[in-house]
């Protein structure tokens, strides 16, 4: 057992090729761009499986939310009779499959905690469990959703409920008969909603702000589809406009359920601040109904519910926070690329994000979900390659 504290005499291991952290798709995508390319590269997990997000900290009815065209990785479509999205355990099959086709074998239970330049060597140190490891190449694979955010509101220590975060909900069977607050009106928050309602929960959720809600398709078609064409023969505020006019002809005006669309469209709000519209599967209609009943903003929480901004007083037997995840990469990587003021993101914005000094590079940080993530890994392939053959070459240096 090691300690990070603990001043101990690390063993040192040699990789000659690029260390990728993290074992979830954006990870295996590099690793797969690399493998194909011929380079050789070593990937650490600190979890006990490959796409730990998706099998361990899921709930049980997600599917993707843009067809399957637009989430697969390089070199391996999705099988051909999976649905236009497929579920969450067909796509840890397809993930599966797909480590298994370009023979990546990650090294399981390893956990980074520290990775700094050296400058002096000119090489990467990658401190994890009691090993270091020199490498030339870093890969951060962890991508933006490695832990848990938790809200700070005012008493949520005090409720005496069942408080989760949408990371451990799974289904809604042990909610039936129970009054549940969902907290988050994001994708995550909106399908738990439907779930608890789908089980017979009582359901309020919390929508504290503006947001974009838009019909998965529209006519048949995705309704990301449709945009990403668009975008390629008119203006976002012209494609923001046809998605806008999509959201009010399917839903009308729904600012009399509590929920108001930003002054900004769903594409420039996702380009200027990383605010994903949110693709209805059938909260909407849950809604109107009023079996899932919304409120806006927690002043408080008490010991059995909740103060709203409005003065009313309501009781809950459970909470859940379905208020997203956050990048962890500023804690341990101890370079002023990924800061803590960038929510643990890469400093540089897409698409010139995959790229940082010394050989640091960055995988799934796009904002731009798996089909961001398959783009970062083939430049990074690219580009180590590139370094790779001419290190190896007849005139190169051969470490």
């Amino acid at each position: 057992m090691y300690t990070k504290t603990m001043n101990l005499e690390l063993k040192c291991v040699w990789s000659p090729g690029p260390i990728i952290i993290g074992a979830g798709p954006s990870g295996l995508a590099t690793a797969a761009c690399l493998e194909r390319n011929g380079v050789p590269f070593l990937i650490l997990e600190k979890e006990s499986c490959l796409a730990s997000l998706w099998k361990l900290k899921t709930y049980d009815r997600l599917k993707l939310h843009l067809p399957k065209e637009s989430c697969q990785l390089p070199y391996m479509p999705f099988p051909q009779e999976f649905p236009p999205y497929p579920t969450k355990q067909q796509f840890v099959n397809y993930l599966e499959t797909y480590a298994n086709r370009f023979s990546i074998e990650p090294m399981f239970g390893v956990e980074v905690w520290r990775a700094n330049y050296d400058a002096t060597m000119g090489f990467w140190r990658v401190c994890a469990n009691d090993s270091q490891i020199l490498c030339r190449w870093l890969i951060v694979a962890t991508g933006e959703n490695a832990v848990p955010a938790l809200p700070e509101i005012d008493g949520l220590g005090d409720f005496k409920g069942r408080l989760l975060h949408s990371s451990g909900y799974k289904n809604g069977t042990e909610f039936n008969g129970r009054k549940v607050l969902v907290v988050g009106c994001g994708n995550s928050g909106m399908e738990v909603s439907l779930d608890l309602c789908n089980s017979g929960a009582q359901v309020s959720l919390v929508v504290r702000r503006k947001l974009h809600i838009l019909p998965r398709e529209v006519l048949g078609r995705s309704t990301f589809g449709l945009a990403t064409r668009l975008m390629k023969w008119f203006p976002v505020r012209l494609v923001d406009w046809f998605l806008v006019l999509c959201s009010w002809l399917v839903f009308g005006d729904m600012s009399r359920l509590g929920l108001t669309r930003p002054e900004i469209g769903p594409l420039k709000l996702k380009n200027t601040i990383g605010k994903t519209p949110v693709l209805d599967v059938g909260s909407i209609a849950k809604i109107k109904s009023g079996e899932i009943k919304v409120v806006h903003g927690i002043q408080r929480f008490t010991s059995n519910g909740a103060e709203f901004v409005d003065g009313k007083i309501e009781e809950f037997e459970s909470v859940i926070l379905a208020t997203g995840y956050r990048s962890n990469v500023a804690s341990w990587l101890k370079e002023g690329y990924f800061s803590s003021q960038t929510e643990g993101n890469p400093i540089n914005e897409f698409p010139s994000n995959w790229k940082g000094k010394n050989g640091l590079y960055s995988v799934g940080f796009t904002g731009k979900g798996l089909f961001g993530s398959s783009i970062d890994a083939r430049k990074i392939a690219d580009d180590i390659t590139r370094q790779w053959k001419s290190d190896f070459s007849p005139n190169g240096l051969n470490y």
